[in-house]
């Protein structure tokens, strides 16, 4: 059975959002990433917030591939950032050293302005 997971996608001065909600893990996180890159396609100059606001869990599955995602980024001179953790997915994105990778911040209003 497949966990619940949600994605929704929003633009904002040429800024894609991805507003996560529930649960990324070994039974969903091959869809859910499959169906980001196909949408992103072109990580040339992207711009991309991972809004992470309703995550709940995160396997380590789902922390490759976005690690995947930034480096094709930034391989493309596109910029790419984490917003909104809830304190135990920020904790584990810490004790992996993503945010020393990532770029993290409080709120997609922050990313938003970095990124601009």
């Amino acid at each position: 059975m497949e966990t619940l997971i949600e994605i929704n996608k929003k633009e904002q001065d040429g800024i894609t959002i991805f507003e996560f909600s529930w649960e990324l893990d070994e039974t969903n996180a091959d869809k859910t990433f499959a169906a980001i890159y196909e949408q992103v396609w072109d990580f040339t100059n992207a711009k991309i917030i991972f809004d992470l606001k309703g995550l709940k869990y995160l396997n380590s599955k789902s922390i490759g591939y976005i690690a995947d995602i930034f480096s094709n980024i930034e391989e493309n001179d596109g910029k790419m950032y984490i917003s909104n953790c809830d304190e135990w997915v920020k904790d584990v994105l810490e004790l992996v050293g993503i945010t020393t990778i990532i770029p993290t911040v409080d709120t997609v209003e922050e990313a938003i302005n970095e990124l601009k």
